[in-house]
């Protein structure tokens, strides 16, 4: 996993870091080159333009000869003032030539090199048409590279035109700063690209080492070890993956313990009556039992086989609802009409352990909006719960209130209640407060996962509050049916 987080983390930020200096070296180069071509421009034009108006001046003022015997007269002073006009740069240079285009003197070499070479005509008029303008050109050959050059024509005292200047200026100079530029910005990429590389492998380290340890204990939970932890480092989302791993491992630790439980309570209640089931069918083939006991045994082998299909139906709800087959269907109906219905049907228990009853209304009648077998299957495994928790002489009280368009329905009794400690998991599956068995030998700790899965499916809600040893109470919220 390390590799491939870090290999995959790596080449994404090398690729995003590359592009970047890619694109931040063709803009600057892209500037740079912009602004030294125009800088050597607006430099050739001015210096032709000075080295025009000098040769003017001393021309038309002091000498009466042809301009070429001007230039090959005054050669050392004109030779040393084209120098000066170039500003001393070897990558210029300043040509003189008379109206024919032949070179007369180079402000860089005027001893040879330039004296027997001849600017074509019709490239030096076309380009002296306007003294603004740059062209970067060899000359037909003449120089060795090509140059930005400018060519002014040099006016006689008549307004004619006795020869040229031509100020050159070399083009190799950009392409060498650009050059200088692309190796500055190579190298701090790659200085960059290390850095990031270094950083990376940290970065990804630090993300991958939990990665690593929930991926080891995620093989410790599946062989069903689900003691094991990852440390949690840090406050970031790192951290809170691997604090959300670790509740989940406690939530599984829960379960499991839940599913044993319940494995181990469906077996006992599958098993017990099975066993009373078949002894007495035994006893009754065997003729073991009188036939004038039969009728009694009878009557103990109906009571488990109706155990065994309360146990078998609660299983089948809870496959119903996890599969999304159970459709509630809600019409208005009388509460409590039907709280009063289910009291009376616990009556001969309600007698059996003497409970002081109290019921309580607001009103006589008071509808409600919702499924009705599904609110009486709710009610029900409430009262059940609570008488069976009761204690001897007790209180038993069912309240039904309304507030806000909402009917609160209270089932409240006094016994052993629930500890504080075990009321977050009421209603989870496989959950029994009765360990022991010594108050509910019947139930499985389905009744209230599938009571609150049907509140929850109407969109209401369900609490419980309780002391240990004092009370237990039990409140649910239905839609009201306001009368008009």
């Amino acid at each position: 996993m390390q590799k491939s987080v870090f290999s995959k983390y790596l080449v994404t930020v090398l690729l995003i870091i590359a592009i970047s200096f890619i694109v931040l070296a063709g803009v600057v180069c892209s500037m740079v080159s912009g602004y030294s071509a125009n800088a050597k421009e607006e430099a050739v034009v001015t210096g032709a333009k000075h080295v025009t108006d000098f040769l003017s001046d001393t021309y038309n003022q002091s000498f009466s000869g042809s301009f070429s015997q001007y230039v090959y007269l005054h050669r050392d002073m004109l030779g040393g003032a084209l120098e000066l006009a170039s500003l001393d740069d070897v990558e210029n240079l300043v040509l003189i030539t008379d109206d024919t285009g032949a070179v007369l003197l180079s402000g860089t070499d005027h001893a040879q090199k330039y004296l027997s070479a001849k600017v074509p005509l019709t490239e030096l008029t076309a380009m002296a048409a306007d003294t603004s303008i740059t062209t970067l050109t060899n000359l037909g050959g003449l120089l060795d590279a090509k140059y930005v050059i400018c060519a002014a024509p040099i006016p006689d005292a008549e307004g004619g035109s006795v020869g040229y200047v031509l100020f050159c200026s070399s083009s190799s100079g950009i392409s060498s700063l650009i050059e200088t530029m692309l190796k500055a910005i190579l190298v701090s990429c790659m200085w960059v690209m290390t850095a990031t590389m270094i950083v990376v492998y940290f970065i990804s380290e630090r993300v991958t080492s939990p990665l690593r340890e929930m991926s080891i204990a995620a093989k410790q939970y599946a062989s069903g070890k689900f003691d094991v932890r990852v440390p949690v480092k840090g406050s970031d989302e790192v951290a809170e993956l691997a604090l959300a791993f670790n509740n989940m491992a406690s939530s599984l630790a829960t379960v499991e313990e839940q599913r044993r439980s319940f494995l181990a309570n469906v077996s006992h209640d599958l098993r017990t009556p099975m066993t009373t089931i078949a002894g007495f069918i035994d006893g009754i083939l065997d003729g073991a039992i009188p036939p004038d006991k039969q009728p009694y045994y009878l009557e103990l082998i109906a009571s488990e086989v109706r155990r065994l299909s309360r146990l078998v139906a609660s299983l089948l709800d809870i496959s119903r609802i996890q599969a999304g087959d159970r459709k509630f269907t809600k019409t208005a109906f009388d509460i409590c009409e039907m709280a009063r219905q289910i009291l009376i049907s616990f009556e001969q228990r309600i007698d059996e352990k003497k409970l002081n009853v109290e019921f309580e209304c607001d009103r006589d009648n008071m509808t409600v909006y919702a499924d009705r077998d599904a609110i009486h299957q709710v009610l029900y495994n409430i009262c059940d719960n609570a008488v069976k928790f009761s204690r001897p002489a007790g209180t038993y009280r069912i309240t039904i209130s309304a507030k806000d368009k909402k009917t609160f329905v209270s089932v409240w009794n006094e016994g052993q209640g629930i500890p504080e400690e075990e009321l977050p998991y009421v209603f989870d599956r496989f959950f029994k407060s009765d360990k022991s068995r010594g108050l509910d030998k019947t139930g499985v700790g389905l009744g209230l996962y599938i009571t609150k899965t049907i509140i929850d499916a109407h969109g209401e809600e369900i609490w419980v509050k309780s002391a240990a040893g004092e009370y237990c109470e039990f409140v649910f919220t239905l839609q009201s049916v306001v009368s008009k």
